[in-house]
């Protein structure tokens, strides 16, 4: 259920919904004790059920926590209200990327921008906000609870499923491949204005990721003059090509 603008949460007063994904939604609220405006994750309704929700949550809070960059998220506080957990993050500015690409895929010099900072984010241009399906390195099992969010729906898999990697959607454990496979979903759709596997039910989103090949694009076309132009240059550390 939508918690409803002027709830308080603890000392936080709920000003409007932002968003929701599989792992929570998230409000616009103020801290009346300091006066500032911050962003509330709640843990949704539909994984209140689940025995290992409130540990995932407070695993997400922990990760946060540990973390200390200037590019990751700032964790301000935890809580739970009336039964409710939240998490209290900094409040940032922008657009998703639904709302950027509703006039159309980006342009090649934005999307190329975009996508190195996507796959190492420390550089500045992205901002990591969400940690609800993080893991410490030997703990990186598929895990089978929730669903949710605009192709997602629950009792199946964790995670949103238009840009889910086979592995999980199979049960089967998930590394940092499975990272780089959403990453890809997310580019394409960055490059195309619409997502790599669609699909009228999750049923068939899901058997889209499992056994279908994404809609050719016009990136075939222009990613060999692109991206040669990023590639590190001899003796550089690291890959040698984005």
């Amino acid at each position: 259920m939508t918690i409803e603008p002027g709830t308080r949460l603890g000392p936080y007063l709920v000003v409007s919904r932002l968003g929701e994904g599989g792992m929570g939604e998230v409000y616009r609220g103020t801290d009346t004790r300091l006066g500032r405006e911050v962003a509330i994750k709640v843990r949704p309704p539909a994984t209140a059920a689940a025995p290992d929700a409130q540990a995932r949550f407070e695993r997400e809070a922990r990760t946060i926590a540990s973390l200390n960059h200037p590019h990751i998220c700032t964790l301000f506080d935890v809580g739970t209200d009336d039964g409710r957990a939240y998490l209290v993050m900094e409040l940032l500015a922008g657009a998703t990327l639904h709302q950027v690409l509703a006039s159309g895929p980006l342009p090649v010099s934005t999307l190329v921008d975009q996508a190195i900072a996507l796959a190492d984010p420390l550089q500045g241009l992205v901002k990591i906000l969400d940690f609800g399906l993080a893991k410490a390195d030997g703990d990186r099992h598929a895990e089978t609870r929730t669903l949710e969010a605009a192709l997602t729906g629950p009792g199946t898999t964790l995670g949103t499923l238009a840009y889910m990697s086979p592995e999980p959607l199979r049960g089967e454990a998930v590394d940092a491949r499975s990272d780089l496979f959403s990453l890809g979903l997310v580019l394409y759709e960055m490059a195309t204005g619409r997502r790599a596997f669609a699909g009228k039910s999750g049923a068939e989103v899901s058997a889209a990721i499992l056994h279908e090949e994404p809609p050719p694009s016009a990136w075939r076309a222009w990613r060999w003059t692109i991206l040669p132009q990023h590639r590190r240059a001899p003796g550089a550390s690291g890959p040698r090509s984005a």
